[in-house]
C-alpha cells in the first residue's frame, strides 16, 4: 500500500494540494492495519489508502483534518504527531488512546502534512525569466516557462523546467481552468510585450476568480500596474481579485540587473511561503 499512496500524495502536492498522510509505523497483536499501511487526505478532502478501517480509520481521518486546518506556519514549526492506539474499549492505565473495539491489538501511527513547494510559471523566458529560473534551480523549486516565442520557451534553453509552453496568450488561457491553474504557486508576468502581460493578467484573474493561489505578479512600474488594473476592471474583473496580485515584484534590495531582480523576486516568494 505504501508506494501507491505515496505516489498519489506526491501527484496531489504537484497540483498545489496540501496533503496530510498517516502511516502505521508499528503494530502489536490483532490489528486491521499493518506497518506501512498509509492513508492520505488532501486539503480539498480527497482520500486515498487505508490504515485498516473502522474506528481507527475514522479517528485518524479526524486527526489528519485537524492538521490540515492548522496554520501551516505552526505545522512547519511543530511538525507532525505520533499517537498510539489500543484497539480495546476498556483499555486503561496505558499511555495510549483507547478505541471502541474488541481487536485487542495496538498500533502506533505517525501523522504529518506535506506542503507543496513553489511551482512558478515564468511568463516570459527572457533575461529576467532566465535568472528567476536559475535561482529556482538552486532552491530546488519547480517552474514552468511560458512565452509566445518558441526560442524563449524550449527544453534546450530550460532543461530543468517542468514544462515549456509556447503558444499565443488566448490559446493558453483557453486551455486553463480554475482547477488546473492551481498547480502554480506563483505566476510571474515577465513578458517582452506589455500587451501580452495585460492579456494574461486579465484572463488569469478571471480564471482564478477569488482564489489565493496562484499569486500573480508583474514586473514593471506602479503606473504600468495602474493601467493594467484599470483595463482589468473595465473588462469585468472585480477589484478584490487583485488582493493577491502585485506589481512591482521582488523585495526592494535596489536590484538593477536581471540577476539581482531574479534574486529579489525569489526572495519575495520565499517570504510569502514562510509567512502565509
Amino acid at each position: 500500500m505504501s508506494v501507491p499512496v505515496l505516489t498519489w500524495s506526491l501527484s496531489q502536492v504537484e497540483l498545489g494540494q496540501r496533503v496530510a498522510i498517516a502511516t502505521v509505523i508499528s503494530a502489536k497483536g490483532s490489528v486491521p492495519g499493518k506497518p506501512g499501511a498509509r492513508l492520505a487526505i488532501t486539503s480539498d478532502n480527497q482520500h486515498f489508502g487505508t490504515v485498516g478501517g473502522a474506528g481507527l480509520e475514522l479517528r485518524i481521518q479526524n486527526n489528519l483534518k485537524k492538521l490540515l486546518n492548522k496554520d501551516p506556519k505552526l505545522n512547519r514549526k511543530e511538525g507532525g504527531i505520533i499517537e498510539t492506539f489500543h484497539l480495546y474499549k476498556d483499555a486503561k492505565g496505558k499511555e495510549v488512546t483507547a478505541l471502541d473495539s474488541l481487536c485487542g491489538g495496538q498500533v502506533t501511527v505517525s501523522m504529518e502534512v506535506i506542503e507543496p513547494m513553489p511551482h512558478i510559471l515564468i511568463a516570459g523566458g527572457g533575461h529576467v525569466g532566465r535568472c528567476v529560473a536559475l535561482v529556482a534551480d538552486s532552491l530546488g523549486w519547480n517552474y514552468s516557462i511560458f512565452d509566445v516565442r518558441e526560442e524563449y520557451s524550449n527544453s534546450e534553453k530550460y532543461p530543468f523546467a517542468v514544462d515549456t509552453i509556447s503558444m499565443n496568450a488566448d490559446k493558453f488561457l483557453d486551455l486553463e481552468t480554475n482547477e488546473s491553474i492551481q498547480r502554480f504557486s506563483d505566476i510571474l508576468l515577465l513578458g517582452h510585450d506589455w500587451a501580452i502581460d495585460q492579456k494574461l493578467l486579465l484572463g488569469l484573474l478571471k480564471i482564478r476568480e477569488n482564489e489565493n493561489r496562484p499569486r500573480i505578479g508583474a514586473i514593471g512600474s506602479t503606473s504600468k500596474w495602474k493601467s493594467f488594473k484599470t483595463a482589468a476592471i473595465s473588462n469585468g474583473v472585480k477589484e478584490e481579485w487583485f488582493n493577491s496580485a502585485r506589481c512591482p515584484i521582488g523585495i526592494d534590495i535596489g536590484a538593477e540587473t536581471p540577476e539581482e531582480i531574479g534574486l529579489a523576486v525569489c526572495a519575495e516568494i520565499l517570504l510569502f511561503e514562510k509567512t502565509t
